[in-house]
């Protein structure tokens, strides 16, 4: 990966409270910035596709891309399913002369802010309580009920890191949410 650092957009929050409507909303209206695909051993879903949406891997082929260094960030998400960061993606990115947003967990959100510390933004989405993103999980359709309680005591865990991001975003309005978080990366991009 490039030595030196370049501009880094990061969107993190608790599965569930909106980072990948809002990350679409900034696509959608910063041709600069390009959509970080990352690395998953978890199996698709539904229309996902392989390089679009996540890099669709095995977990031994995972864990070799471990074990030679070629994650930026990676962590077990939930048991058994890894998600992580290719550094091959952020710097095909980079040789584009565009910004690499990441849509990301919180912890590696954490690490990504350990290795670029200023030199990227990080944006923490929040939900309004655990009781609208247990609405939320639900609705979507996607997972068991036993699921949704992982995901949202998970979701209470990583909302105590918060406080260690630029700004948080409580996505009660997703169009408030998706323009508050533009005006962020409006001001990180022109500076």
């Amino acid at each position: 990966m490039a030595k030196t650092f370049k501009k880094l957009v990061t969107i993190t929050a608790p599965s569930g409270a909106g980072k990948s409507s809002i990350t679409h909303y900034l696509l959608k209206h910063f041709p600069i910035l390009d959509f970080s695909v990352s690395a998953t051993t978890r199996p698709q879903r539904g229309t996902e596709k392989d390089g679009k949406d996540y890099y669709f891997l095995s977990l031994p082929d995972f864990l070799e891309k471990i074990s030679s260094g070629l994650f930026l960030e990676y962590e077990m998400v939930y048991p058994g399913k890894y998600y992580g960061t290719l550094k091959s993606e952020i710097d095909r990115i980079w040789d584009a002369g565009k910004v690499p947003i990441l849509d990301i967990d919180v912890k590696g959100a954490m690490k990504v802010r350990e290795i670029f510390n200023d030199h990227a933004l990080y944006v923490f989405i929040a939900p309004p309580s655990l009781d609208e993103l247990k609405k939320r999980l639900i609705k979507r359709g996607t997972e068991t009920l036993e699921n949704v309680e992982t995901r949202l005591e998970k979701a209470n865990y990583e909302l105590s890191f918060q406080n260690h991001f630029d700004k948080t975003i409580i996505n009660k309005d997703l169009e408030k949410a998706c323009k508050q978080t533009a005006r962020m990366v409006k001001a990180f991009l022109e500076k």
